[in-house]
C-alpha cells in the first residue's frame, strides 16, 4: 500500500531506520540545513564510498520538522531506464501507478501546496533524467525541497553543490571524525576493541591511510574479526609500499578506496571472490533462493551458496537486511560495482545476466500461476520487493534477439502491473515488448490481452479500443475460440462510455482465457466481475447480488483475495441499493480490508467510496464527511477517476449536497477538511473500525 509512514515524532515520510550509529559531520549536516532554507534544489557531490547517501539520510531526518508533507527517499541506484525516474518518485510518494495521469503529473499533484523534501539518491547514471525531473517538480510544487546525491552536480537551474569530504582525521580530542568512525565500527565487529591512548595512534595511522574516507575505514574496521590492529596497519603499509612503485592511475583518494576494496578482495577465499562478481548482477537486493540459482556453477555449487555468502557477510561485503519472508541481502554500490568488474574479466557478464534473467522469468510464471489462490498476500509482497529485479529481467530480455521472451515476461506481470498499481510502468514496458516485431505467437497474444488490462481509462477509452481490436484480431489467428475473443473488460470500457446497454451485450459469457494459469482463471473471474458492476449500474439489484455471490463463490474455491474483494464490493453496491445498509456495511468493510491487505490502492479507494454511500444512510453524517474527505484523497493518490466520470459527478453532487444540508456548512468543511489530512494508513483504521458516531 502507500508508502506513507510516521516515525515516533509522528513525521510523515519513508526514510529508512539507521543500520548503526552515525559519526560526525556535523559541519556538513549544519550546512545542509543552512542550504535547504534558502535553495529549493541541493545536491551532494563527491567519490563514490565518501558517504554522500548516509549523510544526506541523515540531514533529512533531522530537516523532517520543517516539511509537514513528509521527507521521501527515492532510492535510484537499481534503475536503469531514465523514463523511470518519475515513476520512482510517485511509487516513493505511495502513488499508485495508473495510466489516467503521467507519474511525474500525478507526484507534482499528490505535493500540491505542502512543504515536502524529497531525497534523491544516487543520481550519476540518470543526470539529464534527474535535472528535468527535479525542475519540473519544483516548477510545479512551490513549497517542495530537493535534496539529491550524485558522483556529479545535476547541472540543473539553481542547483548548490555541497561537495562532500572525507572525514577529518586529526582533531580534537576524540581524535577527528574519521578515529571515531572507525572505533565505532570496530567496537560492532570485535565488542571488546576499545580506542585508548595506547592504540590511538595506530587507529589514527589506519585512519590516514585510508584518507578517512567512512567505506574504506568500515572495510578495514570489520577486519579486526581476523587480525590484531598492528597486523592491520601493517598489512595497509605493506601495499601502499607496493602502489607507490606504480605510476599513479587515479586520485589519491581513489587509490585509497581501491586499496580497501581490493585488500578485502584479496582477504577473501577465491569462491567468495566468484560469487563476490556473480552477485553484482543483482539490482538492489536478492535472497537466498535467487543467489543460488543466479550464481552457481563451475567451481561453485548452489548447495554451497549459503556458505560464502555467509563469509561475504562476515566481511561486510553484503549487508543482510531483514525481511518477512526471510532474510535478503544488499551491496552497496561501489562494492558492487567492483564486483561486476572482475565478473567482465572473468567474461560471465551476458551469461549471468541471462540466468538473472531466467530465474525472473521462472519466478514471475509461478506467482502468475499462484496469484488467484491462498498465496496471493505472499506474492504481492515477494513481487513489490523484486521490483528493481523484475526491471532489470525485463532490460535484458528486451535485448535479447529472440523477440518473444521479453512479451512472455512482460505479458506474464499482467498480475502486478493490474492489480499491484504499476499500470503505467507496464504499459511502457508491454509497448517496448510488442513494438519489436509482429506475429500470431502465444506469448504476442498474451503481452496484448495484458495492454489490454491496463490500457482502459475513462481518459483514453480510443486507446483502449484499439488495443482490444488488436487482441481480438490476433486471438482469431490463433484460432481460439469466439467467447475467448471477447475482452470483458470491454464491457466496462463501455459502460465508462455510458453505452451500458450494448455493454451489457458485449461482455460476453464467460469462456477460456487467452493463455494458461492464472491469466485463464482471471478472464473467468473478471467475466463475473464485470456482470456484478453493469448489473448493480442498471439497477438490477437483485440479479447483480447473484452475480456478486457467483464470483465470491469461485474466488472461495481458490482462496482467493483480490477478485474476492471485489465480489464484496459489488454485493456492498447492491445491497446498499436494496437498503440492506448494515449488511452493505459489512460488505464495504470486507472489501476495504481485502484491498488493503494486497496493495490494491484503487480497490482501497473504491471501498472507500462505498463506505461514504453506507454511513449516509445509516444515519451517520458527520462520519460521511469524514470518509468522503479521506475517499477524496485516496482517489487523488490514485490519479484515476472514479468508474465512469459521469456517475463520479453525480456521485460526488449529491454526495456533500446531501451532507452539508444536514450537518451545515462549517461543519461539513470543518469534517471534510479532518478526512483530507489523513493518510493512506489512517483511512483505512479509521474506515475499518466500526464505532458508534458521537455527534456533536
Amino acid at each position: 500500500m502507500s508508502a506513507s509512514v510516521r516515525n515516533g515524532n509522528d513525521r510523515l515520510g519513508n526514510l529508512p531506520v539507521e543500520p548503526n550509529v552515525f559519526v560526525g559531520r556535523k559541519g556538513e549536516l549544519a550546512r545542509i540545513e543552512h542550504l535547504l532554507g534558502r535553495a529549493r534544489l541541493v545536491t551532494l557531490t563527491g567519490p563514490g564510498g565518501v558517504g554522500k547517501s548516509r549523510l544526506a539520510m541523515r540531514a533529512a531526518a533531522g530537516a523532517g520538522g520543517r516539511f509537514p508533507g513528509g521527507v521521501w527517499l527515492v532510492e535510484l541506484s537499481a534503475l536503469t531506464d531514465p523514463a523511470l525516474v518519475p515513476v520512482a518518485i510517485a511509487q516513493a510518494l505511495g502513488l499508485a501507478d495508473e495510466p489516467a495521469r503521467p507519474a511525474l503529473a500525478a507526484a507534482a499533484g499528490h505535493l500540491g501546496d505542502k512543504a515536502a523534501l524529497l531525497l534523491l539518491d544516487t543520481c550519476e547514471h540518470l543526470l539529464p533524467a534527474c535535472a528535468r525531473v527535479a525542475a519540473a517538480l519544483l516548477a510545479r510544487v512551490p513549497r517542495l525541497r530537493i535534496l539529491a546525491t550524485s558522483r556529479q552536480p545535476l547541472a540543473a537551474h539553481g542547483e548548490h553543490v555541497l561537495a562532500v569530504e572525507p572525514l577529518p582525521v586529526g582533531g580534537p580530542a576524540a581524535g577527528g571524525d574519521a578515529v571515531a568512525l572507525f572505533a565505532a565500527r570496530a567496537a560492532a565487529a570485535v565488542p571488546s576493541f576499545t580506542l585508548t591512548d595506547a592504540n590511538r595512534p595506530q587507529v589514527t595511522a589506519v585512519c590516514e591511510r585510508l584518507d578517512g574516507i567512512p567505506l574504506a575505514l568500515e572495510l578495514a574496521a570489520v577486519r579486526l574479526r581476523g587480525i590484531p590492529l598492528d597486523r592491520l596497519l601493517a598489512g595497509l603499509d605493506a601495499r601502499f609500499e607496493m602502489l607507490t612503485t606504480r605510476p599513479p592511475t587515479r586520485p589519491a583518494r581513489h587509490q585509497a578506496l581501491r586499496t580497501a576494496i581490493g585488500w578485502s578482495h584479496e582477504l577473501c577465499t577465491p569462491l567468495e571472490r566468484l560469487l563476490w562478481a556473480r552477485l553484482s548482477v543483482f539490482a538492489a537486493n536478492w535472497d537466498l533462493e535467487a543467489a543460488e540459482f543466479v550464481c552457481h556453477g563451475g567451481p561453485l555449487g548452489a548447495e554451497r551458496v549459503l556458505e560464502h555468502l555467509t563469509g561475504l557477510t562476515d566481511k561486510s561485503i553484503v549487508a543482510q537486511e531483514p525481511d518477512g519472508g526471510g532474510p535478503r541481502y544488499r551491496m552497496l554500490d561501489t562494492l558492487r560495482e567492483f564486483g561486476a568488474q572482475w565478473l567482465a574479466e572473468l567474461g560471465e557478464t551476458d551469461d549471468i545476466r541471462r540466468r538473472h534473467r531466467d530465474y525472473y522469468r521462472w519466478l514471475v510464471r509461478r506467482a502468475e500461476a499462484e496469484w488467484l489462490g491462498p498465496g496471493q498476500r505472499a506474492w504481492a509482497d515477494h513481487m513489490s520487493t523484486e521490483h528493481a529485479n523484475l526491471r532489470l529481467a525485463l532490460d535484458t530480455a528486451l535485448t535479447d534477439p529472440d523477440p518473444t521472451l521479453a512479451l512472455e515476461l512482460a505479458g506474464t506481470l499482467w498480475f502486478f502491473w493490474f492489480a499491484a498499481g504499476h499500470a503505467e510502468e507496464g504499459r511502457a514496458y508491454l509497448a517496448r515488448a510488442l513494438g519489436r516485431g509482429s506475429g500470431t505467437s502465444a506469448e504476442r497474444t498474451l503481452a496484448t490481452w495484458a495492454h489490454r488490462l491496463i490500457t482502459l481509462t475513462p481518459d483514453d477509452l480510443d486507446a483502449a479500443e484499439d488495443v482490444a481490436a488488436q487482441y481480438v484480431r490476433l486471438a482469431a489467428a490463433r484460432g481460439l475460440p469466439p467467447a475467448a475473443r471477447i475482452l470483458p473488460l470491454n464491457g466496462a470500457s463501455l459502460a465508462a462510455r455510458g453505452e451500458s446497454a450494448r455493454s451489457a451485450v458485449l461482455h460476453g459469457v464467460p469462456g477460456p482465457g487467452p493463455a494458461g494459469g492464472g491469466g485463464a482463471t482471471f478472464f473467468k473471474l473478471t467475466s463475473h466481475a464485470v456482470q456484478a458492476y453493469l448489473l448493480a449500474g442498471q439497477g438490477a439489484l437483485a440479479r447483480a447480488v447473484t452475480a456478486a455471490e457467483r464470483l465470491s463463490a469461485e474466488c472461495d474455491k481458490r482462496g482467493e483475495l483480490w477478485m474476492r474483494a471485489w465480489g464484496d464490493y459489488y454485493l456492498g453496491l447492491a445491497r446498499l441499493g436494496l437498503g440492506d445498509t448494515e449488511s452493505a456495511a459489512d460488505c464495504a468493510r470486507a472489501a476495504l480490508a481485502g484491498k488493503w491487505r494486497i496493495h490494491d490502492r484503487l480497490g482501497t479507494a473504491a471501498a472507500v467510496d462505498l463506505l461514504v454511500c453506507v454511513e449516509a444512510a445509516r444515519g451517520r453524517p458527520e462520519r460521511a464527511a469524514r470518509l468522503l474527505g479521506a475517499a477524496t484523497e485516496l482517489w487523488r493518490r490514485v490519479g484515476l477517476a472514479r468508474f465512469g466520470d459521469a456517475e463520479a459527478t453525480v456521485f460526488q453532487r449529491e454526495q456533500r449536497r446531501r451532507l452539508r444540508g444536514e450537518l451545515g456548512d462549517a461543519r461539513f468543511a470543518l469534517l471534510l477538511a479532518e478526512g483530507l489530512a489523513l493518510d493512506t494508513r489512517q483511512t483505512v483504521e479509521f474506515a475499518l473500525a466500526e464505532v458508534p458516531e458521537a455527534r456533536s
